[in-house]
């Protein structure tokens, strides 16, 4: 019987390393699986440790982040040079993964990292730790098998998981009918981040362009979806004061995203979520100031979004830093809702890239690998 460890960090990697631990179980009900994530995974069949909290960690970390972070790598650490597994699976979360791997690389796991770190956006300073603490990579983009090829690290192209959770197409009006929605509403998604802090900085900015879109819609429909990472009081504090009338929706993203005309998307995997979709976007992101200082010496591409990047150009706008403001959202927003040929040349781009990654079970295809591994 196998035995499978599975490490993740993040409110993505949670629900990525669900669908492969579900897979996981299909093709081996056998198959024993323990680790460290978050509700969806426990909810796939994933015993999480109890002592180790899942780390949700964006940008520079602060103080009590630092702390956090070393005592969960510190236990990690110790639970791993005790247990035996027949591979360890990292999955995104490079700032945790990457250094529990370093911390356990002479222990004569089989360490397998799915959902690789974007190396070839930040630089190639992490390929020699890559190379030297982890078995074999299992690339989601189309560009990375051949990557890491030419930097001698051992990879296989299985497709991305995204495609695994989403539907062939929605039947908008019947979802809209599930959200109270009209047939012919005008629906504005707002897609603020998974991570408190983020949605702390971006909700309020997005209240604001909400307001300068309604002054040319009134009758603008207006949803948020919510992570399920973020709690209900939150989001009631944040749009308690607001004085716009807005609809959120929990733990539906793909719904949202589905029946609205237009989306506001913090920078991220939801970005190529709502490509996969169809549906228009603009795309904000703002870090700290030293997080974007840091950031600028090290991206080596000249955007942030997954959908401009597999693009090779920018089809959607990129509000960053100091154009992360109501007056610029609003102002690309309503040039985008008052321009038809625009949202067709986004929809367009975003069926090639859609095209491009194929087709779904990358999370199967990514299960049989790892089991094949596990056994060998």
């Amino acid at each position: 019987m196998p035995k499978i460890f599975l490490v993740t960090g993040e409110t993505s990697g949670d629900i990525h390393g669900a669908h492969l631990a579900l897979a996981l179980r299909e093709l081996d009900p056998a198959v024993e699986l323990i680790g460290v994530g978050g509700s969806r995974m426990l909810a796939a069949g994933v015993s999480l440790l109890p002592q180790v909290k899942r780390v949700d960690a964006m940008g520079v970390p602060g103080i009590r982040q630092l702390i956090h972070g070393w005592k969960t790598l510190r236990t990690l650490g110790r639970y791993l040079q005790h247990e035996r597994f027949d591979a360890i699976i990292l999955i995104d979360s490079p700032g945790l993964n990457l250094r529990l791997a370093k911390a356990i690389a002479n222990r004569s796991h089989k360490i397998i990292y799915y959902i690789a770190p974007q190396v070839w956006a930040w630089g190639s300073r992490r390929l020699k730790l890559i190379r030297r603490v982890v078995n074999h990579v299992l690339a989601i983009l189309p560009f990375e098998e051949a990557y890491f090829h030419k930097a001698g690290i051992a990879c296989t192209y299985v497709g991305h998981p995204l495609l695994d959770e989403l539907k062939p197409a929605y039947d908008i009006v019947h979802e809209r009918q599930q959200l109270g929605l009209e047939t012919d509403d005008l629906v504005l998604g707002l897609l603020p981040g998974s991570r408190v802090r983020e949605v702390q900085e971006v909700v309020p900015t997005f209240l604001k362009a909400v307001q300068q879109i309604r002054g040319r819609y009134p009758r603008l429909q207006v949803l948020l979806a919510q992570a399920d990472s973020l709690s209900d009081s939150l989001m009631n504090e944040l749009l308690g004061h607001s004085g716009q009338q807005v609809k959120v929706v929990k733990g539906r993203s793909n719904e949202v995203m589905a029946v609205s005309n237009l989306l506001l998307v913090t920078s991220g995997t939801a970005t190529l979520q709502a490509a996969l979709i169809g549906t228009p976007m603009v795309v904000v992101y703002r870090a700290s100031a030293l997080t974007y200082q840091i950031a600028k010496c090290l991206v080596k591409i000249p955007y942030i979004s997954l959908v401009n990047i597999l693009a090779g150009k920018e089809i959607v706008p990129e509000l960053i830093q100091d154009r992360m403001t109501p007056d610029c959202i609003a102002h690309e927003a309503l040039a985008i809702l008052q321009d038809a040929r625009r949202q067709n040349d986004m929809t367009q781009a975003f069926h090639t890239i859609r095209t491009s990654l194929g087709g779904p079970g990358a999370s199967k295809r990514a299960a049989a690998f790892i089991l094949a591994e596990a056994i060998a």
